[in-house]
């Protein structure tokens, strides 16, 4: 018999993604995928149950499928598209705490593979060149999708202690970026006008999309490999990144950080939050020597590269533009430089 793998958030891309490519691999028998919706792409030949992980029930999912291998990638970054920060976090938090107890006591359960984020990290100006997975924090998220993922990984923590027969992988991704996913950091560099932070000049990394989900799979198929950071090799800043993207920018003040996100997210052209400009400012280095050496993965982009296929894409795809859509980007526009006293503000 092979492998009968779970994977939750299958109706999000890259969950759907990762469950079609599940089934392409030999030794995967079955491959279940649950979320709260039907899926709006195809998920191939995987099986689609409609159960929300915050509610007990994923635990007869699990027992009646038999499932010896749970693929969690329903953590979610944006709280627009989970209807708000109260149901992200609900979602994140306990909707992980629901499926690792699901799991506990599920006997077939022997692997373990969860999609983390180098948010855990937080950013600040005390913070060392590089990350190991080993370095503490020097300044914890507060808030937000970086506060829910350290919660989440105390979790799967509590359940290694208690199910220390399940090989665990628990992968803390950069920011995922590609052609054809929608992260915040994806909206962010599609703006009209970029929004940095004055004065800084942040250290970005990136994981291209399919290496990401190259990543998710060597981890689900080889051995538990424990906490493992993923990136694409180099880095970018924050200004060679919009060159890169070829936007204009406009230098606001750190302090204005939680004003400008707000502005943002009510422009509707992205889901930004005040933590990911703490980011902006201070950016975050990953060393990824476990990922080559332990996990015995190497991605096939750079985080440049993975950044260029990106904006690639996006620039394929710009004209034209919804009436809507440019509306709200004439909006925040004005809103951002009329706030700051900037010419061609509307009155």
């Amino acid at each position: 018999m092979g492998q009968v793998v779970l994977v939750t958030g299958v109706s999000r891309y890259l969950g759907g993604r990762f469950a079609d490519l599940l089934l392409s691999q030999s030794g995967i028998d079955r491959v279940i995928g649950v979320d709260v919706v039907p899926p709006p792409h195809s998920i191939g030949g995987a099986e689609f149950v409609r159960a929300d992980i915050r509610n007990p029930v994923v635990a007869k999912v699990i027992a009646q499928a038999e499932v010896d291998t749970v693929a969690h990638l329903n953590v979610i970054a944006t709280p627009m598209s989970a209807g708000g920060r109260v149901a992200m976090k609900e979602i994140n938090v306990i909707g992980t705490m629901q499926l690792l107890a699901a799991c506990q006591k599920a006997p077939t359960v022997r692997r373990l593979v969860v999609k983390s984020s180098a948010a855990v990290y937080g950013s600040s100006p005390r913070d060392p060149a590089m990350f190991t997975e080993d370095t503490g924090a020097k300044s914890l998220p507060r808030s937000g999708f970086g506060k829910d993922s350290i919660e989440v990984e105390g979790y799967v923590r509590g359940f290694a202690r208690r199910r220390p027969d399940v090989a665990l992988s628990v992968l803390r991704f950069a920011n995922i970026i590609g052609p054809r996913i929608a992260t915040p950091m994806t909206d962010y560099f599609s703006m009209p006008v970029v929004p940095t932070v004055l004065g800084f000049d942040a250290r970005l990394q990136f994981v291209h999309e399919d290496d990401a989900l190259r990543a998710m799979l060597e981890a689900t198929v080889g051995p538990g490999v424990g906490t493992v950071n993923v990136a694409g090799d180099g880095v970018l800043t924050v200004s060679q990144a919009v060159r890169i993207a070829g936007r204009p920018v406009l230098p606001v003040p750190r302090a204005a950080g939680g004003w400008v996100g707000r502005i943002v997210r009510r422009s509707g052209l992205a889901d930004f939050s005040p933590e990911q400009m703490q980011y902006l400012a201070y950016g975050r280095g990953l060393d990824t020597t476990r990922m080559h050496e332990v996990l015995g993965f190497t991605p096939d982009y750079t985080t440049r590269a993975a950044f260029e296929d990106f904006v690639a894409a996006a620039r394929g795809s710009t004209a034209p533009l919804m009436p809507a859509l440019s509306r709200a980007a004439v909006g925040a526009e004005r809103l951002l430089l009329g706030a700051l006293g900037r010419p061609g503000a509307a009155s």
